[in-house]
């Protein structure tokens, strides 16, 4: 099974899932997933986001896709946002390690709650994301 990570009640990160990862996924309760990671960047042997959204779909998830490389930009914070906003939760992001995924989470959260609330969520589940405190 992946290695998901909690972040909130309604959010959490995973490193790159599987097809096979899908149905312990939707087990556990999660009800949309959000591909943050790029078709193709781990080489060919990378599970391609069209065959775990088949899968997800197959179990009744929601997908969507939001691949990006590098630091999220503000057009993709805006878009992670409003797919956090319509998205069924709980929400599973992931990309390769899980950093781009509760990086855009955060920057989504930025004026929504105290800086250091957000940066703990985060450190709960394991990544540090305090370079980022004067943009929450």
């Amino acid at each position: 099974m992946a290695d998901i990570r909690r972040v909130t009640d309604a959010f959490s990160v995973a490193p790159q899932i599987s097809e096979d990862d899908v149905e312990a996924i939707a087990a556990a309760g999660y009800k949309t997933l959000v591909a943050n990671r790029p078709d193709g960047e781990g080489g060919v042997d990378q599970p391609r986001m069209g065959a775990i959204r088949a899968k997800a779909e197959s179990f009744g998830l929601s997908f969507a896709a939001l691949p990006f490389s590098g630091a999220p930009t503000p057009e993709i914070v805006e878009r992670m946002a409003n797919i956090l906003n319509e998205a069924p939760q709980p929400v599973l992001a992931y990309c390769r390690t899980g950093t781009r995924s509760i990086t855009a989470w955060a920057l989504t959260q930025a004026g929504q709650g105290s800086a250091d609330d957000i940066i703990d969520a985060a450190a709960a589940a394991g990544y540090d994301l305090s370079s980022l405190e004067s943009l929450l």
